[in-house]
């Protein structure tokens, strides 16, 4: 029986079938030397491929044509939609992952989500509470907390700070950033597309970045503090 992820039963025949295929698949799966806890509590489409030795955790949901490889570990309530794990990824709690590659040794999660188009690179880190959308994040990235990257290249060895954002659409069109190689983006930066970070460069936390930033640069862009000292004490004196 042939499943397509997208094509949902529409009454209760179709859906006793596709369960009878899934736990078929869970069977053939475990037979082959895949390692699958309480596997009555998962769903595996019948087109899924799981390399032996892979852990997958209990109420998982591996959809589609996913591709999982030797070493991974799929930990609990995640949903994994036609997707390519190569070896040794681990993907965290109740992570969500759709149309994207991963290469060997990638982490990601708890509660990422990768959209279509993802490309995770070589021990890149994806962690919680990280959205990536149509971007390729080179060897090494990290991008831990907080953070949005769409129609992003993020070259090797560069960290993404907590909260940065990019801001990839203009109400018409989506547009491109840049970041290159071993570069540091700050916390709360929000990263305005078209635009490019040059490799080894550092983008002030907070910053909000609309030009070029040459490579080893650092910019910062941001309005200057002011402290009025005995302000507070004041205007409380006043009430």
């Amino acid at each position: 029986m042939k499943v397509e992820a997208k094509n949902l039963p529409t009454n209760a025949a179709e859906l006793a079938a596709l369960d009878a295929a899934r736990r078929a698949a869970a069977e053939r799966l475990i037979a082959s030397g895949v390692l699958i806890e309480r596997p009555e509590s998962c769903l595996i489409d019948p087109e899924v491929e799981v390399a032996p030795g892979a852990l997958i955790e209990p109420y998982v949901q591996l959809l589609g044509r996913t591709r999982i490889g030797p070493g991974c570990r799929i930990r609990s309530f995640s949903v994994i939609e036609n997707c390519t794990l190569a070896a040794n990824v681990l993907v965290r709690n109740h992570s969500i992952l759709e149309d994207s590659v991963l290469a060997d040794g990638a982490q990601i999660g708890p509660f990422s989500r990768l959209r279509p188009g993802s490309e995770i690179g070589e021990q890149a880190r994806v962690g919680n509470f990280v959205e990536i959308k149509k971007s390729h994040l080179g060897r090494g990235v990290k991008a831990s907390h907080l953070t949005y990257l769409g129609d992003t290249e993020v070259g090797e060895g560069t960290n993404i700070g907590a909260g940065t954002i990019t801001c990839n659409y203009d109400g018409v069109n989506k547009h491109v950033t840049r970041i290159g190689k071993g570069a540091f983006v700050g916390s709360d930066a929000t990263l305005v597309a078209p635009v490019s970070i040059g490799d080894g460069a550092y983008i002030g936390a907070g910053s909000c970045i609309t030009k070029e930033v040459p490579a080893d640069a650092l910019a910062v862009a941001r309005s200057r503090q002011i402290v009025k000292e005995g302000w507070a004490a004041a205007r409380r004196a006043a009430k």
